[in-house]
This record gives structure tokens, sequence and C-alpha cells, in this order.
């Protein structure tokens, strides 16, 4: 931990013997204090998904340039990690003064799901995509490469769970991940998208089954506050029923009409109530994303209005 985050934590009176170090966010303060000392907007990479295929360093430049301070990595047509080894993408990113502290891994084999398409490209080509290891497969290699990258987090980007067996066959998947990446130093998330809130056999959803039958401790959330909303779920609600779960959230939002993502604070996602029950959650970190953001001018409007909307 370096000087300014210990400092930080002290500061906010966030440190609990035997809990984890959780930044101090409430009304009083405004939440000024998580841009004034952490500086940690963070911005999940698949926002810029097609800049990072054909130019990552220079991308991830534009992306510091404009005040992004952390990064959570995604799947790449380059493979590996937008071609680099772990140790090398690392370094990139910390000599551009940012701080890779997840990344976003499948839960079993790449399939698209019924009556979906790939996304195309600018040359209007749908996208190619590499062969990708997955948690089901190849957890403890995702694992190692996390650890040697020293990330902060591994985190479940996607999963089956249209039926109770798929259901019981991620939470398997997840506890042996939860369990290696705890031997490894670094924690493990589970990441939502809106259908892990329906009902499978039995009328309990995916999501309720995950939190129930995982263990805390291994097994947190990362929150994407735009697919919850959608899903017609209150993310403080789901704070309060789990408190400290949900270290990662994914900051993003989405129209009235519950379909289209749209710039953070340009939605319906109530995000100064929701960082208001930060320190419930247990919020450690969390980045911006839009879904295949059409511009870096996109990923701008995101990073100012959030800073607005929570400062």
């Amino acid at each position: 931990m370096n000087n300014d985050r210990r400092h930080f934590l002290k500061k906010a009176g966030a440190i609990a013997a035997g809990s984890l170090a959780l930044p101090y966010l409430s009304k009083a303060s405004g939440l000024t204090d998580l841009f004034a000392a952490e500086k940690s907007v963070g911005i999940q990479l698949f926002t810029v998904f097609e800049k990072m295929n054909n130019d990552p360093k220079g991308t991830l430049e534009k992306i510091a340039a404009i005040g992004y301070k952390e990064i959570e990595s995604a799947f790449s047509t380059r493979g590996g990690y937008y071609g680099y080894k772990p140790k090398e993408f690392k370094k990139v990113v910390e000599d551009l003064g940012m701080t890779w502290r997840a990344h976003h891994a499948l839960g079993a084999p790449f399939k698209l799901p019924p009556g979906r398409k790939l996304p195309v490209g600018s040359d209007g080509k749908p996208i190619t995509i590499p062969t990708m290891m997955n948690l089901r497969d190849n957890y403890q290699q995702l694992v190692d490469d996390a650890a040697e990258a020293q990330l902060s987090f591994l985190v479940c980007a996607s999963t089956p769970v249209g039926t109770l067996d798929e259901v019981k066959n991620s939470i398997e998947v997840f506890q042996k991940t939860g369990e290696a990446s705890k031997k490894a130093g670094i924690g493990f998330a589970y990441h939502n998208h809106a259908t892990e809130f329906d009902p499978v056999e039995g009328g309990k959803t995916a999501y309720e089954l995950v939190l129930s039958q995982t263990d805390k401790d291994l097994v947190k959330m990362e929150l994407d506050l735009a697919w919850a909303t959608k899903a017609g779920k209150d993310p403080v609600a789901l704070f309060k029923e789990h408190p400290g779960r949900f270290p990662l959230w994914h900051v993003k939002d989405i129209k009235k009409d519950l379909q289209t993502i749209t710039e953070v604070g340009t939605g319906v996602v109530e995000f100064k109530r929701i960082f208001e029950a930060a320190q419930i959650a247990g919020l450690k970190y969390f980045f911006v994303e839009y879904d295949l953001a059409p511009s870096l001018d996109t990923v701008q409007t995101c990073y100012t209005n959030l800073k607005k909307v929570i400062g």
C-alpha cells in the first residue's frame, strides 16, 4: 500500500480490525475526497475496445490525458493483454501514471447467445474473436497472470446462467477461482448483466443464488449499475442486503427506455445516491464503462459528468 493511500484511509477513519480497508464516503464529504486524495476514477477498456485493438499504447495515453487513473482490462483481438504479457502491460499502464487494477475473463468458453451477432468494427466487418482462456478451463492460469501483474481483482465478465444447472456449474467455478485467487493474494469478483436477475428453475434468480451459495469472503461482486437498473434492481438495496460484498462497480448509464446505453449523467441511473452508499457496499474501485463507445469524446464526457455528479 503506498503512502498516499495509507494516509487517505487513516484520514477517512475507514480502517477496522479484521475488515477490508474501505474509503469513507458520505453525504457530508460530498464524495470529493475520492477525487482529491485517491484520484481513482477508472475505466473499463471494453469502452474503447476497437481503439485498444488498433493502438493500445496510444489509446492509453489519451485515456490518461483525460484524467483516468485506474484501468480494468478486457479481452482483445490481439490476444493476451492487448498483445502484451502481464508484466509488460502493467509497465505500459504505470508509465502513463495509471494503475492496472482488474482484468475481465470469461467464465466459460465464448459462445454467442441465440440471436446475437458479433459487433462490427469501423470496417463494417464483424470483429474477430481470438481463442481466449476462461475460468472454467483455465482459472489457475488466469489467476497466475493476475498475480504476476499484481492486480487487485480478477473478474468474471460473464458466464452461462440461463438454467439452474448452468448457475450451479458457474458457482463451482467461482468458488474454485475465489480460493485460488485468495492463495495468490488477489480478490475475485463477478460482473453482472441484466439476465442474472431473471428467475431460473425454482423461482430464484442467478444473482440471488450466486450471492447465497458462494463464500462472501472469496466471491465478491462487481455491480454494473446500468444493467442492475435495467433489471429493476436498486443498487443501494443490494448493498444493504449484502454489505461489503460490492468492492467494484461499473459506472454505466442507461436511458429512460432501459435499452440504450448513454453517457454517464445523462440517463436514469441515480449515481449520487448510489455513491453515497459506497461505504455500505464496500467500494474500493469503480470503472466508467460505455459499451463500445463511439469516440473518445464520449469517454471524456463520461469522466467530466461523473465528477460533476459525485463531486
